[in-house]
């Protein structure tokens, strides 16, 4: 191991093949605990001489920040990086673990919800090695280098490597020893979730429910967003809208719906609200510098915020919990936690903010230190909460944000996305790569949260979605309404076969779970799982494991999954579905050698019964043999873990064509059910032979031969042609009805060409909020919906009219006038003014141009045909990739060379203190310049606001009022250069 001068590294054995660096023995003091928040099974003990791993980091420690770096051989694939966007092979790319708010992220944004300090490497000989950084401050992960993953952090901290072993399926179970494994959910969990910002009445709740089931489409739970609260205070309920949420939730569950509430960690700053007097009382809150509670504004307005660091205050939020639960809630949606705060350039509070935290995970620190684990530990209260409230059910607990480790108390989705299709097709490299890092619960919101879903994308996001292993649709307020029957008859259909497939495949997801829980496998897997020697299965995105079950899905408008060329595993992998094949839905295989244990169709979990019948699944392999394994229990409680379950495991062998099926042995004290068992044996081509018996007993199936195996086969292909050639699709609308600018207003608009691409959400103030350069692969803009990317205002005051209002689209031009693409958008401010944006990326010229005005459209004769005083404010906020490497630098116009770093805060300049028409954002350590140029004339001042990670580049024209002869304008331009 490379180790700077004077320090020492030490090196300890957790397990076989698990192994912890420390650039010095210091270091463990210096990062705190080692593994403190995952709470890890482990012993240590002196690693001596000459069997050391094979793979040894190189470290470095300059003034404050540890680099370690680790070099693989060539052909290596890395993989996870935790809740991360973009390709599930990570080579080429860069993730920062700071949890941040990251509304309609796109695949080059490089922090979402959760942290996840840990890489996963698949070796070119198909062994597995992983890597986790031991540390919970923001964290550089760089994969940009071939074979090379760099860490990089403030302060020292640990480093922990696991194998290599031969499987990726080893390396999971070793690191499931340091940090846990998932939580066992309670199986009604597992089924279908409905959800939208908001349901916002008990009667509308009711009445969603009561249509899943009059529509015969299985669903297990409904959601309620912020709407329930009263005033979004958290553990109250809207006295006129959810007037008895107990007789409400009695309601649901008389018809087999359980019903899931949201918490959010802001609590509202109000005097007499029972919250927070307690918390007050108790002294819970994060505190400022200066000893005082932190306030921040969220949805209730000004807020105090829990500090989870804090036992003292994690009994206070349990205590809370415990008493909400009591209203019938049966699980808990924590949202907001990473900790989000409104208007703010960093998104969240302070990173000087104090954290008063228990001895045994840091003490008291600042923010910096505890952010990413902010969402965890708020995530622990409430589990602990539900747990103090029922010993006989399993707390179901849904966390945004998280730190690895998480899985043992939450349940994850991947955050606020977009319905287009790019959304759709990154939801599978997402879910994937979260099983990869730890957290095998996890789903998006299929449909898209933020948008407006057409028909055919959310028919076959349900398709995919129905078989993830958390399952639940959602959407954003002001969207049109994303049930499955929202999109027309062929959609809903397509939705309720996707949905049947699910709850018939539950006693094998189900299983999953459980074998995830004791082993810490992935419950959904990438497809080189099946065999990590073969390099073309490393970065298949569209195909997926549940166990040897395997997902083929398309992303593509145009081509269902029966249309696509499915890459397959070695060996034998037979086709097979229900009877209910369909252009829109998935295609299924079953890996030779397996048994797949299959339920009825039921529309929701209490719907089943013990007693039901079993089906099992055989595929058979090269050598006439499968086997499979069955998980029963109570499908809640704790009881399985005093041996009140059956596992059963099942096999199967030919012997001179006759395939017996039977019971190998099974674990729990349970009496097997008495049941009747169909088993169909699989022979390729979608064909079958079904016998039936009584489960427990042996029973025999004789096969057809050889011929008579091709005849079915040939059958089976031919009546599957023809269902498919009968059934009519979903329809490909790509827009709903409408005027043009209606029709474009609620999609969000891509906009590429040459070296870039922008992405443009109309429905909300027009902003940009994708702005990635193509040849680096670098995403310039810090953004979410409410607040930040690219937006512009109408006045001096922060956020004033034109960054909120909803933008029309009023011309779209493609290679038109020496532009590749370009738009034209329209806001009304008021007053009979509009705020007009051209946005266009040049053919020839590497620059995106930006030309905005404030136009007088219909101003009244009784002012003169003067508005109102405004000023055109552009108000871009960026990314910063490397916060400390950064400077803005430009010639003023007095001739003056001027450079400010991060630590000048804001600086505003006027006059001919102004830049020249140009003024760059320049990173010294990626050895590039983001360029702003404009003219001077039309910009009466710039200013410069840094935030922690993220700039405010402004450009402020003249205040000064308009009529229709005189708008204010400001024309500006965006490239990258490389700086020397």
């Amino acid at each position: 191991m490379a180790a700077p001068v004077g320090e020492m590294v030490w090196v300890r054995v957790l397990e076989e093949g698990v192994f912890r660096f420390d650039a010095s023995e210091g270091a463990r003091s210096a990062a705190g605990p080692s593994l403190s928040f995952a709470e890890p099974r482990r012993r240590e003990e002196p690693r001596e001489g000459g069997d050391r791993p094979a793979v040894v980091p190189a470290c470095e420690v300059a003034g404050n920040v540890q680099k370690v770096v680790i070099k693989l051989p060539s052909g290596t694939s890395f993989y996870g990086t935790g809740e991360a966007s973009g390709p599930l092979e990570r080579t080429g790319k860069r993730v920062f673990t700071w949890n941040t708010d990251a509304w309609g992220f796109g695949p080059g944004t490089t922090s979402l919800y959760q942290s996840h300090p840990w890489v996963l490497a698949v070796l070119p000989d198909g062994k597995a090695f992983g890597v986790l950084a031991d540390t919970t401050r923001r964290c550089e992960i760089d994969l940009r280098q071939e074979c090379t993953m760099k860490f990089s952090a403030p302060s020292a901290y640990p480093v922990i490597t696991f194998g290599p072993y031969n499987s990726p399926a080893e390396v999971m179970m070793s690191l499931s020893h340091a940090i846990g494994t998932v939580a066992m959910p309670p199986k009604w969990s597992l089924g279908y979730h409905q959800c939208r910002w908001s349901y916002d009445s008990s009667e509308k709740v009711l009445k969603v429910v009561r249509t899943f089931r009059e529509k015969g489409i299985p669903c297990d739970v409904i959601w309620m967003d912020i709407d329930y609260m009263d005033g979004f205070r958290c553990f109250t309920f809207d006295s006129n809208r959810f007037p008895d949420p107990k007789s409400m939730v009695d309601d649901l569950h008389s018809i087999g719906c359980k019903s899931i509430w949201m918490l959010d960690p802001g609590i509202k700053k109000e005097e007499g609200y029972f919250v927070y007097e307690s918390g007050s009382e108790t002294d819970v809150w994060i505190k400022k510098e200066d000893d005082r509670p932190f306030i921040g504004e969220v949805w209730p307005g000004d807020c105090v915020f829990p500090d989870f660091t804090c036992e003292r205050t994690r009994t206070w939020w349990a205590t809370l919990v415990r008493d909400f639960v009591s209203n019938g809630v049966d699980g808990i949606w924590n949202d907001m936690n990473e900790p989000a705060v409104f208007k703010t350039t960093t998104k969240t509070m302070p990173e000087s903010n104090i954290h008063r935290g228990d001895a045994d995970i840091g003490g008291v620190q600042n923010h910096s230190y505890y952010h990413n684990v902010y969402g965890m530990l708020m995530a622990r209260s409430t589990y602990e909460g539900m747990a103090m409230s029922s010993s006989d059910k399993r707390p179901f607990v849904l966390t945004r944000a998280g730190f690895i480790g998480s899985q043992r108390y939450a349940a994850t989705w991947t955050g606020d996305n977009l319905s287009n299709w790019d959304h759709m097709h990154m939801s599978l490299p997402m879910v994937l790569q979260l099983g990869l890092s730890g957290q095998p619960l996890s789903g998006p919101d299929i449909g898209g949260f933020a948008g407006n879903a057409t028909p055919k994308l959310f028919g076959r996001w349900m398709g995919v979605g129905a078989l993830f292993p958390f399952s639940r649709g959602h959407s954003e307020t002001g969207s049109i309404d994303h049930e499955p029957w929202s999109f027309g008859e062929e959609c809903e259909e397509v939705c309720r076969l996707a949905l049947l497939r699910r709850y018939r495949l539950l006693p094998h997801i189900y299983t999953l779970f459980y074998l995830s829980h004791k082993k810490g496998v992935p419950v959904a897997a990438p497809l080189f799982f099946a065999d990590s020697h073969d390099p073309e299965l490393r970065k298949i995105e569209t195909s997926f494991l549940l166990g040897p079950l395997l997902i083929c899905a398309s992303t593509s408008p145009d081509k269902g999954a029966h249309e696509c060329a499915h890459k397959l595993p070695k060996g034998v992998w037979s086709r097979f579905d229900f009877g209910d094949s369909h252009p829109d839905l998935p295609v299924m295989y079953l890996q030779g050698g397996a048994i797949l244990p299959v339920g009825l169709p039921i529309r929701h979990v209490g719907e089943a019964s013990l007693e039901d019948d079993l089906s099992l699944l055989v595929s058979l392999d090269e050598n006439g043999k499968a086997e499979g394994v069955l998980f029963e229990d109570a499908g809640d409680g704790y009881g399985f873990t005093q041996g009140n379950y059956l596992l059963t495991y099942y096999v199967a062998q030919v012997h001179s064509s006759v395939v017996s099926v039977k019971v190998l042995k099974t674990e729990g004290s349970w009496n097997r059910p008495k049941r009747n068992l169909n088993i169909s044996i699989l022979l390729g081509g979608g064909a079958m032979i079904n016998s039936h018996g009584v489960d427990g007993e042996d029973l025999h199936i004789t096969m057809p031969s050889g011929s008579e195996v091709s005849n079915l086969v040939a059958t089976s292909e031919l009546e599957l042609k023809k269902r498919l050639e009968m059934i009519s699709p979903i329809p490909d609308i790509d827009e709903p009805s409408g005027q043009e600018g209606a029709e474009l207003s609620k999609i969000p608009i891509d906009l590429k060409s040459g070296d870039w691409l922008l992405k443009v959400v109309p429905w909300i103030g027009g902003r940009i909020i994708l702005m990635t350069h193509l040849p680096t692969d670098s995403q310039w803009l810090h953004s979410r919906i409410e607040i930040n990317g690219y937006e512009e205002y109408s006045g001096t005051e922060y956020r004033s009219a034109g960054c909120t209002e909803e933008y029309k689209v009023v011309r779209r031009y493609l290679e038109q006038s020496g532009e590749e693409e370009s738009i034209c958008l329209e806001g009304d401010i008021g007053g009979g003014l509009i705020l007009q944006r051209h946005i266009s990326i040049l053919q020839d010229n590497p620059k995106v141009q930006i030309n905005s005005s404030i136009e007088a459209r219909s101003v009244g004769a009784g002012s003169g045909g003067f508005s109102r005083l405004v000023c055109l404010r552009v108000h871009p906020t960026f990314t910063l990739l490397h916060p400390t490497e950064v400077v803005v630098a430009f010639t003023a116009i007095n001739g003056s060379k001027q450079e400010f770093s991060p630590e000048s805060r804001e600086v505003t300049l006027e006059g001919d203190l102004r830049p020249n028409g140009e003024w760059m954002l320049v990173d010294k350590c990626a050895g590039v310049s983001l360029v702003n140029s404009f003219d001077p004339s039309q910009v009466s001042k710039c200013l410069v606001h840094w935030g922690t990670g993220n700039l405010n580049m402004e450009l402020w024209s003249e205040e000064r009022p308009v009529s229709k002869d005189t708008p204010l304008r400001i024309c500006h331009q965006y490239e990258l250069r490389q700086t020397c």
